[in-house]
């Protein structure tokens, strides 16, 4: 972040106040010289030059367009009289104070209220963290359904019936989304807010691509044990030998044993990918997420977790789980979190930031 002085007082006292608040005055552009130039050579210029003296309306707006389009920039201008109105509406962010005249307030997008510009660096490290935040959910939640709609897209070719309900699919919905809630006062790392960041949609497109594959991965392995182990072992045969006897209870145990297994799995896969994805390292008592999407995260996986258990369990379509499936759970989600730490460092290496 650079501070840059425009205004269309005489260079010589401009100078001197610069001076004293510690801005860098060795180097003046007066407004005449400006005139001399064309945009190409202004940014040149622009780029090196702190103090820009006796300029008129016209010429500040200027310079804050060639900051923005030429050098790429993204520029704030704070101004409180007539002269300032066509820079701050220029600007990317115009800035004024209570005092300020009124065309002045009029064209900018924040007011000061006070006499603090503390104020705008927090404000600006706020967004930044609110948009940190913001990516961290879109990434998250992006490639985690792309990795369902992949798991869904393969047990439709394979399954005698659905990997889970709709009703099971809304619940299990609903419950993720309320620990995101929690995500807002999730903190970021300080060198991701070290600057600005512009919208990247392609960069969400890459995530998804190259992270979501992963859940689908564990999906896919969960569906087998269920299929092949956990269910024929606990109901007592086969998906084939029970279609084989015409045994439509036994089917439908086994089919409620089977979405019951999935729909514990994907909210543990999907709920600590969170804590995996919210920042370049691994969670640990240093660099955990805010406490409040930690307690949104234990609840949320205590009530699905529950659920097959609970007394709404046929309503919703659930049975009770067998002990085996949880050692299945384990050594899945442990599994799952070591080769998305591989994929979020192999995505790392090839984009130099997670977010």
């Amino acid at each position: 972040m650079a501070v840059k002085v425009l205004t269309g007082d005489n260079d010589r006292v401009a100078a001197t106040v610069c001076e004293q608040i510690g801005i860098d005055a060795s180097n003046v552009l007066l407004g005449s010289e400006i005139d001399a130039l064309d945009d190409a050579e202004l940014a040149e210029h622009a780029e090196k030059t702190h103090l820009f003296a006796k300029l008129s309306p016209l010429q500040k707006a200027r310079l804050v367009r060639v900051m923005r389009e030429l050098l790429g920039h993204t520029v704030g201008f704070m101004g409180d009289g007539i002269n300032d109105a066509a820079a701050m509406r220029a600007s990317d962010c115009g800035i004024s104070v209570d005092s300020a005249v009124d065309i002045a307030k009029e064209s900018a997008d924040i007011i000061l209220l006070q006499k603090d510009l503390g104020v705008l660096e927090r404000g600006i490290i706020e967004g930044r963290r609110t948009y940190g935040n913001l990516l961290k959910y879109l990434k998250t939640t992006v490639s985690s359904n792309f990795g369902n709609v992949l798991s869904v897209t393969v047990a439709s070719l394979f399954l005698p019936f659905l990997p889970m309900s709709a009703l099971q699919l809304v619940l299990l919905s609903l419950v993720y989304e309320i620990v995101c809630i929690a995500l807002p006062w999730d903190t970021v790392d300080d060198a991701w807010t070290a600057r600005p960041r512009a919208w990247d949609a392609a960069s969400i497109k890459g995530f998804m691509l190259e992270l979501g594959p992963v859940s689908s991965l564990f999906d896919i392995v969960t569906f087998a044990a269920l299929f092949f182990v956990v269910c024929p072992a606990t109901v007592g045969a086969s998906w084939f030998e029970l279609a084989g006897t015409g045994n439509v209870a036994g089917m439908a145990a086994f089919a409620a044993l089977f979405q019951s297994g999935w729909f514990v799995e994907s909210m543990w896969s999907q709920t600590l990918v969170i804590h995996m994805l919210r920042s370049p390292r691994l969670p640990s008592p240093r660099d955990h997420a805010a406490p409040a999407l930690c307690v949104l995260t234990v609840l949320g996986l205590a009530l699905v977790t529950w659920l097959p258990a609970s007394l709404i369990a046929d309503a919703l379509g659930l049975t009770t789980l067998p002990t085996s499936f949880f050692a299945l759970l384990i050594g899945i989600v442990t599994a799952y979190i070591a080769l998305t730490q591989l994929a979020k460092r192999r995505y790392i290496a090839r984009h130099d930031e997670l977010l």
